[in-house]
């Protein structure tokens, strides 16, 4: 048995865990890595980058699709799932790849292979062969699917977004349980590119959206797609000789629909139950994960930090990006420990129409403002430049505050969402007014102007400009 001394010892090598490596390593070079099964993070194996080549070849179909639209047909339209899926796994390899190289390139006595658990607070226990005392520890282990009991009755035909990835051809059919953020961009996606389609939901929620108007408006343009109930009353699960049948309440009666595989994308859990965590001699929640402080990084009054998806409080790439910082940063100074920079809120959902929310939530808004805020709304069916380029399907709302005029937070249904977003969100971290904004410059014809066009509204509603007039002759046509 080999044993180790250390000032800091961090469980997981995904961003969260390489990024306090970096942070640690400036201060002291006792340190090490601990990495259970492989290394490459979450987003460049399994999550964000994977996904993402998977939407571009579906809405890569999609536009081809739109052809007659602009008077053009490009002929028939042809799937090849088998190269859709080589593409996804080539350029899925590279980022991992890359990620991968950069751990390599770590000192080797900084890594350390196995499975990490607790014996004692300052004390892990690593495979059966090492022994790690630990002045300090951070625990950024990441996260794995969540799968509820009874979609376990699917069997052999249950996948998580881990396996799809894996594919090395597209199904017929999938149902898909979760309409959050995994499964509306791969149900999305996996539709666009020819596969049956159907999205089961039990909260009623729909990828995150907080604000019911534009909640009620996704629902119905996604269903335009494929079938997709919030709310199903969902019977049972089994596994046929045809593949999974699912039987659910509809229209009043039951009604059961066979798929060739059943994707549950129904949350995510952070993987700290392996880690023997009750030996680590400090308070766990109701669900056993550590309570922290989400500005230190700090567990309780220990010298154990949690960073990233393990702490199950925002699951982002680059929220676990600051969050490593914070905790290499209090590991590497302790005793000291301070609070570290938590950015504006930010999550996209790269679906077709995109969805985005930035800020605080309209409830909120109502809270912090106690009522005293307004709402301002633009519609992209009209919008200029999503008229032209096709693309002319969602909302934006934006909230502000009553007196002050600040900018509050805003969710989006809609085309660029992904690039409106980043400026709403650098907006409210600069704590600019609406008024403010509106000072900014907006180059026509483009979709922001729609963003002009909410501000104003908003500004209206705050009773501190005028009312958005028809036909802005200083905007251009189409506003």
């Amino acid at each position: 048995m080999e044993k180790r001394d250390v000032d800091v010892a961090i469980i997981g090598v995904g961003t969260a865990g390489m990024v306090a490596y970096k942070r640690v390593t400036k201060a002291t070079d006792k340190v090490v890595l601990i990495e259970a099964d492989q290394y490459g993070t979450t987003c460049a194996r399994v999550g964000c980058m994977p996904s993402k080549l998977l939407i571009a070849a579906a809405d890569n179909a999609h536009q081809m699709q739109l052809g007659d639209l602009f008077g053009i047909s490009a002929g028939n339209i042809t799937v090849d799932g088998k190269k859709v899926m080589e593409r996804v796994r080539s350029e899925r390899d590279r980022f991992a790849g890359s990620v991968v190289r950069s751990v390599e390139n770590f000192p080797e006595e900084h890594r350390l292979m196995g499975h990490a658990r607790f014996v004692g607070p300052n004390r892990l226990m690593v495979g059966d062969h090492t022994e790690v005392n630990a002045e300090r520890i951070i625990i950024a282990t990441g996260a794995r699917p969540n799968i509820p009991g009874f979609l376990k009755d699917a069997k052999d035909r249950l996948v998580v977004n881990d396996d799809i990835f894996e594919w090395q051809d597209l199904p017929e059919s999938v149902a898909i349980f979760g309409p959050g953020v995994i499964g509306l961009e791969l149900g999305q996606a996996l539709a666009r590119l020819g596969v049956r389609v159907r999205m089961f939901g039990k909260s009623g929620s729909i990828g995150a959206i907080q604000d019911k108007t534009i909640r009620d408006y996704a629902l119905k343009t996604f269903n335009e797609e494929f079938p997709l109930d919030p709310e199903a009353d969902v019977k049972k699960v089994e596994r046929v000789e045809q593949g999974v049948a699912v039987t659910f309440a509809e229209n009043g009666s039951d009604t059961t629909e066979t798929f060739d595989y059943l994707l549950a994308a129904t949350g995510r859990r952070p993987n700290v139950d392996g880690l023997d965590i009750q030996n680590a001699g400090i308070e766990l929640d109701d669900k056993g994960s550590p309570v922290f402080d989400p500005y230190t990084l700090r567990c309780g009054d220990s010298h154990i930090f949690i960073a990233g998806d393990a702490n199950n409080s925002l699951p982002l790439l680059h929220e676990a990006a600051d969050e490593g910082h914070i905790a290499g940063q209090n590991a590497a100074s302790w005793p000291e420990v301070r609070t570290g920079l938590r950015r504006t809120h930010l999550a996209i959902v790269f679906t077709d129409p995109q969805i985005a929310t930035v800020g605080l939530t309209r409830d909120q808004v109502d809270e912090r403002c106690k009522g005293c805020f307004a709402v301002g709304e633009v519609s992209f069916e009209d919008q200029g430049r999503s008229r032209v380029i096709g693309k002319n399907r969602g909302l934006l709302r934006v909230y502000g505050e009553h007196g002050t005029g600040l900018f509050m937070g805003a969710e989006m249904f809609g085309p660029a969402a992904e690039h409106i977003a980043h400026l709403l969100a650098w907006s409210a971290q600069k704590r600019l007014t609406v008024s403010e904004m509106l000072e900014m410059p907006f180059y026509h014809p483009v979709i922001e102007e729609g963003l002009r066009t909410a501000l104003k509204d908003l500004n209206r509603n705050l009773s501190i400009g005028p009312a958005p007039e028809e036909g802005c002759t200083d905007c251009g046509p189409g506003v």
